[in-house]
């Protein structure tokens, strides 16, 4: 198994350089050269396995014999033995035909545990065994910071910087990065926006020099470990309803488009996936560019839905590779327009091709907190501000309703408990486990957006951190 770069001119990898580079080196994202297939009868062989079995499975292959089966099941079984559900990704029949997948029950309640707690071990396992060491750097919207966090929080071989909009992400995603106490972990809270953090990240991975000095390692989902490890709870869900017999759409409420993306390579893998339904907040890019072909950048604005407050959806690359026949050059320069000019028509016959699979839909804020509140009063269930909206997409964008859904839960509600409670009237409660998480003691520092002050910060906290 190789990897490529979707804008064509990094050199081919395999599966553990890719881990531990994260960004290829001329700007893209890496994914595989081809992709493994599960067979009908492989996908019936799924059945009946615990989750952690099943993953280890249908990843196993993109390791390409870089790490023994035996030691990978194992780092697999170990990153879910502390979810608080034995099933990781459970199931809940919602209504006739919908399910709810609830990704949110690993250890800071939202679906990036399920990737980054076997990343976190994936990491320590080859760094190990090479003697090397990494500097992690990563841009969060909310949730993927505390859950890399909570996977590298004092492993010997990482040093972690997580940078977040600094007043736009909910009190309990705050205090759940912001509240570790380990040597080996940095909050940055950036005066600007998520994608402003993004692109903080993406330039220290272009300064080379500073790439080189420091040994940057990624674990947004520019990482493809991360996609890799999403997978498996496709093929989890697909399995449990009857595939490969039976056809079957996904719901999934994304900004940055990578939870969407693991779907779509298992669909490449062989699973029949007939929809895919992406569900936006009132940063609407992903379902204004699915309705007119354009991909136009706005101003970010902040919503009730912090974690998709997102308007360059960093994921959509590697669709793009695949929209432009892999053609690495096509993918660079397409971007490139997109960034200099701030809108990018796509060609016609790549969006109606796109169309075949893809589409969206958007609730503002209102419109969110009505669609909790009828939930709820409809089924009981309490949806956190961004499952609902990919309930409600998946609801009024599935194209037959004789198509089995499933609608992606991808946070607890209790991490957004006063959009909740306004929409319901009940206030969720953490788990036992998190109940002081108010009173703990914060550390975090606030920058600017500025490159070369945050170059500064982690060269300064690297420096003293080998000097004790």
């Amino acid at each position: 198994m190789r990897y490529i770069s979707t804008r064509g001119e990094a050199p081919a990898l395999a599966f553990e350089d890719v881990l531990l580079a994260g960004l290829a080196r001329d700007g893209g994202l890496y994914l595989p050269e081809a992709w493994p297939r599960l067979s009908p009868a492989e996908l019936n062989d799924l059945r009946g396995l615990d989750y952690a079995a099943l993953a280890c499975r249908v990843m196993l292959p993109f390791l390409g014999g870089s790490i023994a089966e035996e030691a990978f099941a194992a780092m697999v079984r170990d990153s879910y033995a502390s979810f608080d559900h034995k099933a990781v990704a459970p199931l809940k029949l919602l209504g006739a035909g919908e399910w709810l997948m609830e990704l949110f029950h690993g250890p800071t309640l939202a679906f990036k545990d399920i990737a980054l707690q076997l990343v976190g071990r994936l990491f320590d396992h080859v760094l190990k065994r090479r003697g090397e060491r990494v500097t992690i750097v990563g841009a969060t919207s909310g949730d993927t910071g505390s859950a890399a966090i909570e996977a590298c929080k004092g492993r010997q071989a990482i040093d972690i910087f997580i940078l977040h909009p600094h007043g736009r992400v909910s009190e309990v995603q705050r205090r759940q990065m912001t509240t570790v106490d380990a040597r080996n972990v940095w909050n940055i809270a950036v005066e600007g926006s998520f994608d402003d953090c993004q692109d903080l990240v993406k330039g220290m991975f272009n300064d080379e020099g500073f790439r080189e000095e420091h040994r940057l390692s990624a674990v947004n989902s520019i990482n493809w470990a991360r996609i890799m490890a999403q997978i498996p709870y496709y093929v989890w869900a697909a399995v449990a309803l009857g595939a490969p017999e039976r056809e079957l759409a996904f719901a999934v409420p994304t900004g940055n488009f990578g939870n969407v993306y693991a779907a779509y390579a298992a669909r490449a893998m062989g699973l029949p996936v007939v929809q895919l339904i992406v569900g936006s907040n009132r940063n609407d890019i992903l379902t204004r560019f699915f309705a007119s072909g354009v991909m136009e950048i706005r101003a970010v604005e902040p919503s009730l839905s912090p974690s998709m407050d997102i308007q360059i959806s960093s994921n959509f690359e590697r669709l793009l590779f695949d929209l432009l026949a892999r053609d690495g050059r096509r993918v660079a320069e397409t971007l490139s327009r997109l960034r200099n000019e701030g809108r990018l028509p796509l060609e016609r016959g790549a969006w109606q091709e796109m169309l075949r699979l893809f589409s969206g839909a958007r609730l503002d804020d209102e419109a969110t907190k009505r669609a909790i509140g009828e939930l709820y009063r409809d089924t009981g269930e309490l949806l956190d501000p961004h499952s609902v909206i990919g309930v409600v997409a998946g609801r009024s964008r599935l194209k037959d309703k004789a198509t089995p859904l499933v609608a992606l839960a991808t946070a607890h509600p209790a991490k957004f408990p006063d959009a909740v409670e306004a929409a319901t009237g009940v206030r969720p409660a953490l788990p036992d486990r998190l109940r002081d998480l108010g009173q703990r003691p914060e550390k975090y520092t606030i920058l600017s957006n500025s490159l070369e002050e945050i170059e500064a910060f982690v060269r300064q906290a690297l420096a003293m951190r080998g000097a004790a």
